[in-house]
């Protein structure tokens, strides 16, 4: 179904359009590979959809023995970059349960990300999955210069995934992730780190909303008014900077940016911005993300109280 439609249901699969990462997903879950070789090799040179389509393939590949399977048959740069992605996602849930055995699949998990990186050297991703796992290790490193509080962090980190993918998406998230405060972050060293990074982007990426996820990360279900906080001018004004710079181009995305334009509508949405947070739910069609929504309550009834009240179609009851 294509982005702009709306079939009655809501599709909350993070593969979205990208149908033939949706088949390799399938293929997955049926313990086989050959579908995540055939999207992973496709996007070798579109770091930005070969980091989503691994990040995706591995939380469908994590609970099963696939990717070491796929690794010990066929060894070569997707198996490797598969297996990378699962060995960090089985230590990051770990480290957030805090298990025991986090230490043991902390190593197995960078020296996966190694072992992708010397078989793909100009792929950022196996770089980013190492960013993610920093927050294991507590990796604090001086801060450059520019930034009023000088938060210490991964900043070497991810600096080496910089200069493979200057405006690396999910290596921007991971980075601004490792202060929050569920991760031990201050609220100073946060704003800081989403000033700095959104106001280095250029003006027409999706990288300039970086404030508006901090600005959720922040929301306390606790406070009953703190949903105003998104009236305030400062952003309405980021929320329209998003829909007037970021959203044009959205059409010239090979498959739809569903997490972003979920950020964006929920921004506009609680910002009073009707007419703009409708086209953006529209641009969406079907496809959903959790977040932002899920922070506010049930995403699928937050989501269906937002398009409701836009006048939009939502699912049968």
């Amino acid at each position: 179904m294509p982005a702009g439609s709306f079939g009655g249901q809501y599709v909350w699969h993070p593969a979205a359009d990208d149908h033939e990462l949706a088949r390799a997903c399938i293929d997955v879950k049926a313990g086989r590979y050959l579908g995540a070789h055939r999207v992973l090799q496709d996007a070798r040179e579109h770091f930005g959809t070969r980091a989503h389509r691994s990040l995706v393939l591995a939380s469908e590949a994590a609970d099963s023995d696939l990717a070491e399977r796929w690794l010990a048959e066929e060894p070569g740069p997707e198996s490797a970059l598969l297996w990378a992605r699962v060995a960090m996602l089985r230590a990051l849930r770990a480290a957030d349960a805090g298990d025991a055995h986090t230490g043991t699949l902390l190593g197995i998990a960078e020296s996966a990300c190694e072992r992708a990186a010397r078989l793909y050297p100009r792929d950022p991703t196996p770089w980013v999955s190492q960013l993610a796992l920093a927050r294991i290790r507590r990796s604090h490193h001086p801060a450059p210069p520019g930034l009023l509080t000088a938060p210490p962090g991964p900043w070497p980190q991810f600096a080496r995934v910089l200069r493979l993918d200057r405006f690396h998406r999910e290596a921007h998230h991971r980075f601004l992730a490792h202060f929050f405060a569920r991760h031990g972050g201050t609220a100073s060293a946060r704003w800081d780190v989403a000033s700095y990074l959104s106001h280095r982007a250029p003006v027409t990426s999706p990288l300039r909303l970086l404030p508006l996820v901090t600005l959720v990360e922040e929301y306390d279900p606790a406070s009953l008014l703190a949903y105003r906080t998104w009236r305030q001018p400062q952003w309405v004004s980021a929320a329209m900077h998003g829909y007037h710079n970021w959203l044009p181009e959205v059409p010239r995305y090979p498959f739809t940016p569903v997490l972003d334009l979920s950020y964006l509508a929920h921004a506009l949405y609680l910002a009073r911005r009707e007419a703009e947070a409708r086209e953006v739910l529209v641009a969406m069609g079907p496809y959903a993300a959790r977040m932002p929504w899920s922070a506010f309550g049930d995403p699928s009834e937050q989501l269906t109280k937002a398009r409701r009240a836009l006048g939009l179609a939502v699912p049968a009851s």
